[in-house]
């Protein structure tokens, strides 16, 4: 679904990703990183880190970071900055419909 705001894509129920994990998506030829947050939040980044193309989606996260599972760094998850002086992370919109449905915005 195209919307003013970018396309709106469809990924399926939150229920998919366990609170305080994330899972990998292919969206419109991107790999996504999709968070469930513990406090009920989604939040959505690049899969890929950019400092040795590490999944992103099997790092460990909390409320704000997530932190790249082959080399610890960090990157918020609002902003996809770096607090260890790599190049940031791509940032997604991403949020749940009433129907429990995860849908991200490219």
């Amino acid at each position: 679904m195209r919307t003013d705001s970018g396309t709106v894509h469809r990924l399926g129920p939150v229920t998919d990703i366990p609170v305080g994990e994330g899972r990998a998506y292919a969206v419109g030829g991107e790999q996504v990183a999709v968070f469930r947050l513990r406090g009920g939040a989604v939040r959505a980044v690049s899969a890929i880190c950019p400092h040795a193309g590490g999944p992103i989606a099997d790092g460990l996260i909390d409320a704000k970071v997530v932190i790249c599972p082959l080399h610890q760094h960090v990157y918020d998850l609002a902003t996809g900055c770096s607090s260890t002086g790599q190049p940031p992370l791509r940032v997604y919109e991403a949020r749940v419909d009433d129907d429990g449905t995860l849908l991200l915005t490219t």
